[in-house]
């Protein structure tokens, strides 16, 4: 399950959505985030899911590692599925027990709020794919300079950010380790009940925090070291700059966005 996180990892290939500028990857992420929580009928459900699908086939990522990344929300999936089921009303009653209720809009609620978040992992998990952590910290630093003039700590929150990221398939290493280790010496972490599960969980999130604070630790020593004194006054090896191909993808992208606003107010089509 661990090893199905694909979010923060990058999957190196020579495609033309590795190439663009990373500020043209994260406004893109930015208004499919929108898109995705606007569009409205069958015809904006497709518009999604075929800029959806064009964008996995230009990245040249295999649609199985993204897909995988999926397993481990499984249960929220489930979790979101089941309450949106049960808790909304609708005109159409099908079942009702006590407080629990399936009608025909909790059944649409349901559907349409996993694909959406199927499809938010998916979208988001490829600008992680496609992106390295240095350039998405120089993307965000480069994206919200503006609010430096206003005090705002640019480079801190970035640089915050793509540590985050960056940390997350080694933390997944780590617990990975501490299980098979844990797993040696006779402890069960796939048998019994809820409650048996969560008690055997104890000893493996307390070497793992061990090892996190750690691994923060050494790496605030070794910036110190190095005299890192934050954003201000550090020039970039390979600076950012706007070619032709990016003015294109951001051309496509509000063609896109304009699209699935057209779909939501011309053509409403029910699902």
């Amino acid at each position: 399950m661990l090893r199905d996180i694909t979010i923060g990892q990058y999957y190196p290939a020579n495609s033309p959505i590795h190439k663009l500028d990373p500020r043209v990857k994260l406004f893109a992420t930015l208004i499919y985030i929108i898109a995705l929580f606007v569009f409205k009928g069958a015809l904006g459900f497709a518009i999604i899911t075929a800029g959806l699908g064009a964008m996995i086939l230009i990245s040249k990522v295999p649609f199985s590692y993204i897909v995988k990344g999926l397993k481990a929300i499984v249960v929220i999936l489930i979790i979101t599925c089941m309450f949106n089921l049960l808790f909304t009303r609708g005109n159409i009653n099908l079942w009702t027990f006590g407080p629990f209720n399936i009608s025909d809009t909790g059944i649409k609620n349901a559907v349409m709020l996993v694909f959406r978040l199927i499809y938010l992992i998916m979208g988001t998990s490829l600008m992680t794919l496609t992106t390295t952590p240095n350039q998405l910290t120089d993307g965000l630093e480069k994206s919200m300079r503006y609010l430096a003039k206003i005090k705002f700590p640019v480079h801190a929150i970035a640089m915050m950010m793509s540590i985050a990221l960056r940390f997350i398939p080694i933390l997944i290493d780590e617990t990975d380790k501490i299980m098979k280790a844990q797993m040696a010496r006779g402890a069960e972490f796939e048998t019994g009940g809820v409650i048996k599960r969560a008690k055997a969980m104890v000893p493996l999130l307390v070497p793992l925090f061990v090892s996190a604070f750690r691994r923060a630790d050494d790496l605030a020593m070794a910036m110190e070291a190095r005299c890192y004194n934050g954003g201000e006054g550090r020039t970039k090896m390979n600076p950012l700059r706007y070619h032709k191909k990016d003015a294109i993808a951001y051309i496509i992208i509000f063609a896109f966005l304009a699209a699935v606003i057209c779909a939501r107010i011309f053509l409403p089509w029910p699902m």
